[in-house]
Order: C-alpha cells, then structure tokens, then sequence
C-alpha cells in the first residue's frame, strides 16, 4: 500500500531528488497497522539483482533494510563492500513488537555488516536485543550507541527512546559528535514504515552530497512534512504544509538567494518536486514565485525611497545594476528609472 519497504523508498528517493534502483530481500503483506506475513527471497536471487543494479548503475550510497537469512546478508556484504557509502537498517523487531530476525540472523548482520557501514540506523528497542540489555535512559543511548559503533559502524543513528512520555530522542554518535534530535511525541513518529522512510531520506540527502550530520538533519526535516504530520490516507507529502515553508523562507532569505535550487534544498527536497508543489497551489511555478516576490520588493523601493537604482540592486540581492535592471525590464518591459520617473509623475 505504499506505507513502508519498497515503495515508500522509492517515492522517498524521488522526493528527494535521486534515482533509485532496487532489490528485494523479502516479500511482505502489510498496510500502515504492520507486518502480517513475511516471505524471504532465497539468497542467490537477491544476490542476483544487486549484481545487476552495481554492473549497471554504480549506486553512490546503499541502503541496506530488511534481510532476515544470515546466508543473504553475508553474500549481500559481499557485493556491496565496495560502495562509498551504505546505511544498514535492521529490521529486527516489526512495529507491533513480532521478532523478525533469528539470533543467528542478527549476529551475522553485526558481523558481516556492521563492519562496512557508513551509518547504522536502529531502534532502541532493536539495539536492546543486539546488546542483551535494557535502554531507559539518555545516558543508556549514549552507552548504547558507542558500543554499536565499536562493532564496526563509522556512525550511529540510535532513535525511538520513548522513556520521557512527551519527547522522543534519536541520538547521532560519530567520532566528533554526540547530538540528539528531540521531537513532540505526536503519533505520526510510532506510524509503521517511519524508521524505512528515515533511512532512506538519510541516504537520499548522502547521495546528494551532504555530510552525515546535515543528511540526517535535513532527512529529519523531511519527516516532520511528509510522515509525521500528514494523514495516514494522505500521499507522501502536504503540499500546503510545503508550500507554506517556501514562502517563509523566502520572506527571510530573497535578498540573498534568487535561485529555485537553494529553496529546495532548505526544504529537503529536489526542485522538480517544489516545482510539483508550487503548481498545485498557486499555477506558477518556483521560480515565477522568487521573480514575483522580488519584482514586488523592487517596486515598492522604487515607490517609496531615494535609494538609487544601484544601492536598490544590491540592497535585492543582484550582482551588478546592470543585473538588476536587466531583471526589471524584463518583467515590466520598462527600466527602473522609467518606472519610477512615471510613477512621480503620476503622484
């Protein structure tokens, strides 16, 4: 139904400006309540089409989710040992607390895999399991957290400590930082599917180019849009809600970034996709948007002060008075000087 696994991941990537390519470790029936039965692939056919995916797409980041055989996971480390980046998510417990993963499964996941990840993303009440022992405490997931990333993992994501009633934590570990992203503990965090739909943004935003702090950040702000907040019969985004934090941000920002690619990026997502967003709300377009709005500010300084067309320019943002007039004609077929000779005449 779309909830979580693969089509939540791929309409994750798509959001987020990637392209993805996938293979299927196992066969789920679910809707947004859980997991109701699960059917692992054997492992050459998985094996089989991650072969296929690197000889012919050369991922920059992986993502490795759900894989329950321990013979799947060791000739899955295999193949993609040699990627620059991989992001492992271990499904152990689903959402309604059935174990999913033997003890034989989980060990060879920490052994095989731990070891090469970039990052590891996982509940607090997997990493209880992994680590034989209770996690109730801000100080418990910090304790937690170095020790999984002693097992091998270059950094930690450890999330869902739900010991304080009105907030829920995740805590990023790494080798210089140790910082907790803390947010309301509204129901849209405990939805089926929302762990998968991080770990993606996550390696969504990594293949992008951001660092490992900014990649979770920016796949927490995504969350807070597309999962948390939006209805469970609501597709992946709200495009209100969107919308909305375009134009905030560029009430706060249009005199220093006149590009679409910079308000997509502070909203955590491609252009293509707030292109999608601005055109079901308003029928134009981000970038009519960003001229619009400027166009605007142009002409009330022109309206209402001495300021020179040089100092009005670069007061907007533009590089040069030539930028700023060439701008200004183009949208009101007259120079800005004409414009506001005319309108002094006209007053």
């Amino acid at each position: 139904m779309g909830y979580s696994g693969i089509q939540a991941d791929i309409r994750t990537i798509k959001d987020l400006g990637g392209y993805a390519v996938t293979a299927v470790t196992s066969v789920t029936a679910q809707n947004s309540s859980g997991i109701a039965e699960v059917y692992d692939l054997p492992a050459e056919l998985v094996v089989g089409q991650v072969r296929t995916v690197f000889e012919e797409a050369h991922p920059d980041v992986v993502k490795v989710g759900m894989v329950n055989d321990k013979q799947t996971i060791r000739e899955i480390r295999n193949e993609i040992v040699g990627c620059g980046k991989i992001v492992c998510s271990p499904v152990i417990l689903s959402s309604s607390g059935t174990l999913l993963m033997s003890n034989e499964s989980i060990r060879a996941y920490c052994r095989q895999l731990l070891p090469i990840c970039s990052l590891l993303i996982v509940k607090c009440t997997d990493a209880e399991i992994i680590l034989g022992r209770r996690i109730c405490t801000d100080d418990d997931m910090q304790v937690a957290a170095r020790e999984l990333r002693e097992m091998g993992a270059e950094w930690v994501l450890l999330r869902g400590g739900t010991y304080n009633s009105e907030r829920i934590n995740a805590l990023l570990f790494g080798a210089d930082v140790n910082r907790y992203f803390s947010s309301v503990n509204v129901k849209g965090w405990q939805r089926h599917g929302v762990g998968g739909t991080l770990s993606t943004a996550i390696a969504a935003r990594l293949s992008k180019g951001d660092n490992m702090l900014m990649a979770v950040a920016n796949a927490h702000n995504y969350m807070h849009c597309q999962v948390v907040y939006s209805s469970s019969r609501q597709q992946s985004v709200q495009p209100n809600v969107l919308y909305d934090r375009f134009m905030t941000i560029l009430s706060d920002n249009y005199t220093k970034a006149h590009d679409v690619a910079y308000y997509a990026d502070a909203l955590s997502i491609s252009t293509r996709y707030l292109s999608q967003i601005t055109k079901t709300i308003s029928g134009r377009s981000p970038k009519q948007i960003i001229d619009d709005y400027l166009l605007r500010e142009c002409e009330q300084l022109l309206h209402t002060t001495s300021l020179s067309i040089q100092q009005i320019g670069i007061q907007l943002g533009f590089p040069s008075q030539i930028a700023f007039a060439k701008f200004f004609k183009a949208k009101r077929n007259i120079s800005p000087t004409s414009f506001r000779n005319n309108y002094g005449t006209r007053e």
